[in-house]
């Protein structure tokens, strides 16, 4: 599949090496404002390939997204340092209202992954934006809290993090919801294969966990100034899941209808990823707690949209 990378940033860049070590795209265009900058990042992801899969790397304008199955958005601002992501909405909406149109023009068939922050809401304004229909524009969501969620319990847990099953939902932000009532080890509840192991999910380590995934893109941002490789790996597995049609089950975001009271809002839920992007929406069994903290999240969301777009 041919992937178009809309935005050539560390993002951008670390997207399309993804695709090459995972060999999740065979055919990647970089596009970026910056020329320079995305012809040096196309330049060095090639040179990558001879160590991992086989792939056609280049940069371009907008018109080489032609044929492109997927388009990735990773076009505007990073997040500054103790910003939260929705104070990016105003810096990024603008970005988004130029590189969409010119996208759809050259790639109409395509699907928008979104990975520009805050997600949810940049999800929503793309779909607006680009007027296809919901399942064609999704974001990158909480792919990555989710992945933080399952390697912090593995971790706790002392397991392979490809073996626990637990999702992060709602708000790709403060407002996220970890869903603990449906976390399992295999087939095993969380709590009783932990309980199995003798390493107890106390109230003390679940506000720890909880904790370390809600505060970790700050902590990393405080570190190194922006996020890059987490979220890359995630929107490399996005597009394997539609590159062959595997109809994976990935938290991701998307226009979304009856959480809460209100028009429908973009969020993460568990969903069925396939060759038309979206293929199904899942809702997880939560606790009245968990639900009450979904709709709250998507409250959020909406307010921040509200009287915008």
């Amino acid at each position: 599949m041919k992937v178009g990378i809309v935005g050539a940033g560390m993002v951008g860049g670390a997207a399309a090496n993804a695709l090459v070590l995972t060999g999740a795209a065979d055919r990647i265009v970089l596009v970026d404002r910056n020329a320079a900058r995305a012809t040096a990042e196309a330049e060095d992801v090639l040179h990558a390939t001879p160590f991992a899969h086989g792939a056609r790397v280049a940069s371009g304008g907008h018109d080489d997204l032609a044929g492109a199955g997927v388009v990735i958005l990773a076009a505007g601002v990073g997040q500054r340092p103790g910003e939260t992501r929705l104070q990016l909405l105003e810096r990024n909406a603008a970005v988004f209202a130029d590189v969409i149109p010119a996208a759809l023009r050259a790639a109409p068939d395509a699907i928008l992954l979104v990975a520009t922050n805050p997600v949810d809401i940049m999800t929503q304004i793309a779909t607006r934006l680009a007027g296809l229909p919901p399942g064609r524009v999704l974001g990158s969501g909480t792919i990555l809290d989710t992945a933080r969620f399952r390697a912090r319990l593995a971790g706790h847990l002392g397991v392979a993090a490809a073996s626990v099953h637990a999702y992060v939902l709602g708000e790709h932000g403060d407002s996220e919801v970890l869903c603990w009532s449906a976390a399992s080890v295999g087939t095993i509840p969380i709590a009783d294969f932990a309980a199995q192991l003798e390493k107890p999910l106390s109230d003390e380590v679940k506000a720890r966990i909880d904790e370390d995934v809600r505060r970790a893109a700050y902590r990393i941002i405080a570190g190194k100034g922006a996020t890059w490789y987490g979220i890359a790996s995630g929107l490399a597995r996005i597009v394997r899941a539609i590159a062959g049609d595997e109809r994976a089950l990935l938290s991701v975001s998307a226009i979304t209808e009856e959480v809460g009271e209100g028009a429908p809002v973009a969020l993460s839920m568990p969903r069925i990823i396939g060759a038309r992007g979206v293929e199904e929406t899942l809702r997880p069994r939560l606790s009245p707690e968990e639900q009450r903290l979904l709709e709250r999240s998507a409250a959020i969301l909406r307010e921040a949209m509200a009287g915008r777009w």
